[in-house]
């Protein structure tokens, strides 16, 4: 089973974590990782992209001209597409971009995006974090102690805590997620992994 360093916000080591095997030491699974972060990304679109057909602009209720005789082609509505004001052929309208993928794939995905942090030693686990206020600064002399305040970071949580989570909000390179509430695809997009203690039971818990 893996072994990790358990720190306290201040960086000094407090102890060791022995990590589930089954949940932080998985091979790599680059399809289901692949799957879970197309569907991700797809339904995090509006999909609101809307524009008008035929049947949906004004006008058009009258034969621009008679059929034959006049020398031009035949029309049969000034709304037709080929007319400047005329509908948009095969018009986009409002649609959901959701893809289904089995659980079964997203939780292997989420064992795989966890495995890779503690194989590549991009992981920090701290026994707990509190901050008195909700002050940016105290979250970024969090981060100082692991010199992690110039990467991207993925702080995730055993549960809702407000001083950290309003604290994350100006760091741009900073994402506070609650455990049940973090996708793979932001596990992926950041370089390192802040996880609580009490994080990584949940996780223990839920994955397994």
């Amino acid at each position: 089973m893996p072994k990790v360093v358990l720190y306290n916000q201040l960086g000094s080591q407090v102890g060791e974590l022995e990590l589930n095997n089954n949940v932080f030491g998985v091979e790599d699974n680059q399809q289901a990782i692949y799957q879970t972060v197309v569907a991700e990304r797809a339904a995090m679109r509006q999909g609101t992209q809307k524009a008008k057909n035929r049947s949906e602009v004004s006008g058009g209720g009258r034969k621009p001209w008679r059929q034959k005789g006049t020398g031009r082609a035949r029309q049969g509505s000034i709304r037709a597409p080929q007319w400047r004001g005329g509908g948009v052929v095969f018009a986009p309208t409002p649609r959901s971009h959701a893809i289904k993928v089995n659980k079964k794939v997203v939780r292997l995905a989420m064992r795989c995006a966890l495995s890779a942090k503690v194989r590549n030693n991009n992981i920090v686990v701290l026994d707990d974090i509190q901050l008195e206020t909700f002050k940016t600064k105290g979250l970024v002399e969090v981060l100082k102690a692991f010199n992690l305040q110039e990467t991207k970071v993925a702080l995730v949580l055993a549960e809702a805590n407000g001083n950290v989570e309003i604290a994350g909000r100006n760091i741009p390179n900073v994402l506070v997620s609650n455990y049940s509430h973090v996708s793979v695809y932001q596990m992926m997009n950041a370089k390192n992994l802040v996880i609580t203690k009490a994080a990584v039971e949940k996780f223990e818990e839920v994955l397994k």
